[in-house]
């Protein structure tokens, strides 16, 4: 009996050619994919996607907002794209993205998990957890952030005084052309690590030098093609080499310096006073010590403060350099500007939020470069927290949700009369 099985077995192998079982495996696995990427009824139309990667290879990463605009003149205002495996929905327009944010605000609270961010931060931290991790943690750090300034004129001091650094900085530069970026970087990490760390650090500090470079590179491998691929096939992408790889080593290195920061402040930490954010966590953490369901840990106080760095750091760096292209590309409008300054501050007073209702065209600049250099187009992706519609479609329970935040034809300067009607005649629009 066995010889006839084994028999039977070995005519079976020989009768499989290698090229026959390859087929066989790619049929199966691309009837597993299709399963996988079915939608539901009355789902969101979108651009037909390849099996595996769905639509990643159609998003350039330098024509992305151009891209996305195509697809909403072809499918409207909600349209759905596959990135990988990734199902996900694109909102456009102010009236459905105050609708998901707003009126159906709990709803679509959620992060989704995606492998990378799974990978670089565990889900944790302040803007990419969910559920009451979230809601604790968040409500934690509003509260702290508004008893150390944020909003006040303690922060605006603060602000006052690192921009008296960056103009001695650019000032030493004698006029010749600079690439201001890691300057304007070093100025707008200060003001949020005097908050987190409880200092700021010289110009020419190495290691604040190598943590801004980390930070810089981060966010540029985050959109290269590997990284996206990880997405797909995280479990194969962990054994390749690429930008992928770099993007971990650098996360490690950026989670072990703020382990350091911490570890620097437990030595010398009253319990008594809470001198930054640090402190005022190791008090979070210190009451509720002991409660097991507590998501006051250590562990989430490094991703905290790797949210607050990271977010703190290049969205505001990134504005302030859209300004000053926009500047240079305007220089009649940059003129106005400057005459505006003159006359309201001089030479010599800093500016000051209390000077904003004196100064109403510097304010409507301000506004059209937050319009024009838009960061973000897409927002960070939300997840639905149950079976819901919008917009007539439906939205199953844990479909991704991408928020497009890019509205063409609004403008804070040209368009809405309750900024422009005390401007000066004669405002150009700003080429971009």
């Amino acid at each position: 009996m066995l010889e006839a099985l084994s028999s039977l077995a070995t005519a079976l192998w020989a009768a499989l050619r290698p090229d026959t079982v390859l087929l066989g495996t790619l049929a199966f696995l691309l009837f597993v994919d299709f399963l996988k990427r079915r939608h539901p009824k009355n789902y969101p139309p979108g651009p037909p996607g390849l099996p595996f990667v769905g639509n990643l290879f159609q998003l350039d990463p330098e024509k992305v907002p151009l891209v996305l605009h195509q697809f909403v003149k072809k499918y409207g205002n909600v349209f759905s794209l596959d990135f990988g495996t990734v199902p996900s929905v694109l909102i456009t327009g102010l009236p459905l993205i105050k609708e998901v944010l707003v009126h159906q605000g709990q709803i679509f609270s959620n992060r989704p998990i995606v492998p990378l961010q799974e990978h670089i931060i565990n889900n944790k931290g302040l803007i990419m957890s969910s559920g009451q991790l979230w809601k604790e943690q968040r409500r934690f750090a509003l509260t702290t952030l508004r008893n150390f300034g944020l909003g006040k004129k303690s922060l605006e001091e603060r602000i006052q005084e690192e921009a008296s650094y960056l103009i001695q900085t650019i000032r030493e530069e004698n006029g010749q052309p600079f690439d201001p970026h890691l300057t304007i970087n070093n100025a707008v990490s200060n003001i949020i690590c005097s908050i987190t760390f409880g200092e700021r650090f010289d110009y020419q500090d190495d290691q604040f030098q190598e943590l801004l470079r980390m930070l810089d590179e981060i966010l540029n491998l985050q959109t290269s093609m590997c990284c996206q691929l990880y997405n797909v096939f995280p479990r194969i992408m962990n054994f390749l080499p690429g930008p992928h790889q770099a993007l971990f080593s650098n996360m490690e290195k950026m989670k072990m310096f703020v382990a350091r920061m911490i570890e620097n402040h437990k030595r010398d930490w009253n319990p008594a006073e809470a001198r930054d954010f640090i402190d005022a966590y190791l008090q979070e953490i210190e009451k509720h010590k002991g409660d097991a369901t507590s998501s006051f840990q250590e562990e989430n106080l490094i991703y905290n403060t790797l949210d607050l760095f990271l977010a703190g750091t290049e969205t505001t760096s990134t504005s302030l350099r859209w300004g000053l292209l926009f500047m240079a590309l305007n220089p009649e409008i940059q003129e106005k500007v400057q005459a505006e300054i003159d006359r309201v501050l001089g030479q010599s007073q800093q500016p000051s939020m209390a000077a904003r209702e004196s100064m109403p065209y510097t304010n409507a600049v301000i506004h059209e470069v937050l319009r024009m250099g838009n960061i973000i187009p897409l927002n960070v992706p939300r997840e639905v927290a149950v079976d819901t519609t919008l917009a007539g479609y439906h939205l199953p329970k844990e479909s991704g949700c991408a928020l497009e935040n890019s509205w063409p034809g609004l403008s804070c300067l040209f368009f809405l009369p309750h900024f422009c009607k005390n401007l000066p005649s004669g405002l150009q629009r700003m080429s971009s």
